[in-house]
């Protein structure tokens, strides 16, 4: 859903699910100009009554800025972009999987 959303929004995705000895950065993309590291957290409306974007802790924030590096690093046929940016996504649904809300900041972190 974070994906077809940026992609709604103009973006290319670049990679999805780039795995790292730290963890996973879900979505990377561009629109020419920047590359996007977008962390994406959801929720089940039912099940808890935290915004998922509560999770984009301070430690989450530097485990993706690492990532996003090595990724950089193992990437040298990436598109160059002039800026890069941290963007999180927060996804609610509903029980049977309906989108109830989702909520994109850009430059979050």
């Amino acid at each position: 859903m974070a994906a077809d959303h940026l992609v709604h929004r103009g973006f290319q995705i670049l990679e999805r699910n780039f795995r790292t000895r730290w963890g996973e950065l879900d979505v990377i993309a561009s629109d020419g100009q920047t590359i996007i590291f977008c962390e994406v957290k959801t929720r089940v409306a039912s099940s808890s009554k935290r915004d998922p974007l509560e999770s984009v802790h301070q430690r989450k924030r530097m485990q993706v800025r690492r990532m996003a590096s090595q990724w950089l690093r193992e990437r040298p046929d990436r598109p160059r972009a002039a800026e890069l940016r941290f963007d999180a996504v927060g996804i609610t649904l509903k029980p049977n999987g309906q989108l109830v809300r989702l909520d994109h900041l850009e430059g979050a972190f």
